[in-house]
């Protein structure tokens, strides 16, 4: 079974993940400009993202599936949605922009507990998950660093 081109696009976020250094950090980096850029309401990116789990969700694992991988480093859609994830309904300021940038990295690769414990997971869910509880996490770190 060969995957779709819309699969490989939605996977590899319009192939920035065959970046052939840091694809996840270049698609999270990708993620933070089109904000800078943009400025999209909170509904915008809120629907952004909704869009981005369901659907890397179902194309990050046909993707695996059809490359006999857990979780093809090609396969960036989930540092996608997980930056999404640590900025939503926050303030698009660059601070915050960045701010969240730098902690969801940080998440992503460490993959503290609970997180690591995602990785367990098989298939798209698994894929996609420990990155949407990193956005989750740097996500709440910066509204308590907001508060003081």
């Amino acid at each position: 079974m060969k995957i779709s081109i819309f699969n490989k696009i939605i996977a590899t976020v319009f192939f920035i993940g065959y970046c052939p250094v840091a694809p996840g950090t270049v698609a999270s980096a990708f993620a933070m400009v089109i904000l800078l850029i943009f400025a999209p309401s909170d509904t915008v990116i809120l629907f952004i993202l909704i869009t981005s789990l369901i659907l890397g969700t179902v194309a990050s694992e046909k993707v695996a599936k059809e490359s006999n991988s857990k979780d093809p480093s090609y396969v960036v859609i989930d540092e996608f949605a997980g930056y999404l994830t640590a900025v939503v309904f926050l303030p698009l300021n660059w601070q915050i922009l960045v701010a969240g940038f730098v902690l969801f990295r940080f998440f992503d690769i460490l993959k503290p507990p609970p997180i690591r414990q995602t990785q367990k997971i098989a298939g798209g869910l698994g894929i996609m998950l420990d990155d949407f509880l990193s956005g989750v996490i740097s996500n709440l770190l910066i509204r308590v660093f907001l508060l003081l």
